[in-house]
């Protein structure tokens, strides 16, 4: 009996389970229906006359290069675009519906009919496309560049999603080109942050910014990127790391935070006048040509070369205009990409300051190219512990470290003078104060002898007596 009725419950339940599982497959078909049915109507009749003909799979073009340009759009993925309010013709002007898909039109390659499109974005994302056009990408393809980023590269026009939506870090556009750099950055504080909780962490946009990118070595970019999260930074540092102003001047972040990087000395040329960076003049290659001039066996530049180009560089303006600053960096973008957390940063200060230290031992001058990006040329790290180098390395010369044996003899000198200076004066004091005590007796005695000598400075009895008797 109690078995029957066990049984009876067993069936019960599966058909109740049975229907809640029916209905909620029906109500997930029915809203993935009505929302269909609603993006539908949202699409115009010439829309959705170019998606019937577009959304098939396989739909390609042969370009001249021979390359297979995809033409197939998904109208599903399209309607959950952000440019689901965009009309087909708002982009593709040029395209005349009577001839369209009638008439063999010619494209070159993908690289051509990217560029051939992008004037199309400008028309909705003005200042977007403003800060684009100034931005090291855009100058890349003014030079010819057959891989710099375009709109297109980045933001897929027909299926581009809302950047509040969180998208896994492997999909971020920068990664298709900056793959061994986003390898590093995946792996870093930052990139494991980002993994863990989201949108907390920066990504690539944060620090170098989507559409106004410049070349991360110019001016302090590093350091005013790192600043703008970390806005207490130097506060705290502050609690244990002397003249902490100049070591974050002349120190650049990853140096310090990526404890398993190489190093390097930047000495960049600049304009003491205007606050910035030399950046080289467009059509005008003076670094390259100068510095190969002077260093023609590629051996690196000596002292004597480095002043002679500093010289060049100041002929035509005010004597000592430009002038070399000093700063210690990682050797590549991949090491900039490879923070660890702050507990594993260096804190030694011999790791700097000693003599022969690492991050010393190699030297590179650096000005900005017309497009903001390094033109580099190396220098012979004995410029570093040279006195005629002082220009050079003011930014960041410490006892210890750039180790100008001269500069550290002389301020020991210094301070060895104030030292002893008064330690002597009064040590002479000390030696002849029985010789002013025998010379002041000596006076006193003469003062109360009359008729006797008149010794130097003593009164005069004859001017005595006279004031008596009158």
């Amino acid at each position: 009996m109690k078995s029957s009725c066990t049984m009876d419950s067993m069936i019960l339940w599966a058909r109740r389970k049975s229907f809640i599982l029916t209905g909620i497959v029906a109500l997930v078909l029915g809203l993935a229906g009505m929302a269909a049915h609603a993006a539908d109507a949202e699409l115009s009749k010439e829309d959705k006359a170019c998606l019937s003909c577009h959304d098939k799979e396989g739909l390609v073009k042969t370009l001249e290069s021979g390359e297979l340009l995809s033409l197939q759009i998904s109208t599903q993925t399209f309607v959950e675009s952000m440019h689901l309010g965009t009309s087909c013709e708002d982009c593709h002007s040029d395209l005349d519906a009577k001839t369209h898909g009638k008439e063999k039109k010619s494209i070159k390659s993908k690289r051509d009919f990217s560029l051939s499109m992008r004037e199309s974005c400008r028309t909705c994302h003005k200042k977007k496309f403003t800060e684009y056009e100034d931005s090291v990408h855009a100058a890349l393809i003014k030079e010819g560049s057959k891989k710099a980023p375009m709109c297109s590269d980045c933001h897929n026009p027909h299926t581009v999603r809302s950047t509040k939506i969180l998208q896994p870090i492997a999909q971020t556009p920068c990664a298709k080109c900056h793959e061994e750099i986003f390898k590093a950055y995946a792996k870093d504080v930052h990139g494991q942050e980002r993994i863990a909780n989201g949108k907390i962490a920066p990504l690539c946009a944060g620090c170098h910014q989507a559409h106004a990118v410049k070349a991360a070595s110019l001016g302090d970019g590093v350091k005013d990127a790192c600043l703008s999260c970390h806005k207490n930074a130097v506060e705290k540092h502050m609690d244990w790391l002397p003249n902490t102003a100049r070591h974050f001047e002349a120190i650049s972040c990853p140096a310090c935070h990526a404890p398993t990087a190489q190093r390097r000395v930047n000495l960049r040329l600049y304009d003491g006048t205007e606050k910035r960076q030399v950046s080289e003049k467009t059509g005008v290659p003076q670094f390259a040509r100068l510095t190969d001039a002077a260093d023609t066996q590629d051996m690196g530049l000596d002292e004597r070369a480095l002043w002679s180009l500093l010289k060049e560089f100041n002929r035509d303006g005010v004597q000592g205009r430009t002038v070399l600053r000093g700063r210690l960096e990682v050797r590549s973008g991949v090491e900039a990409h490879q923070l660890s957390d702050k507990s594993k940063a260096i804190k030694d200060c011999n790791f700097c300051h000693k003599e022969g230290a690492a991050p010393f031992q190699s030297v590179t001058l650096t000005i900005a190219g017309p497009d903001g990006r390094p033109l580099r040329h190396g220098i012979q790290k004995e410029v570093l512990s040279s006195l005629t180098s002082m220009e050079s390395v003011r930014g960041f010369y410490a006892i210890g470290s750039t180790r100008i044996k001269l500069l550290d003899t002389l301020l020991v000198m210094v301070v060895l003078g104030a030292i002893c200076v008064p330690l002597g004066h009064m040590t002479v004091k000390r030696m002849f104060k029985s010789v002013r005590e025998k010379l002041e007796a000596e006076k006193l005695a003469a003062r109360s002898q009359p008729g006797g000598p008149t010794l130097p400075g003593a009164p005069s009895d004859t001017g005595d007596t006279t004031k008596q008797q009158e």
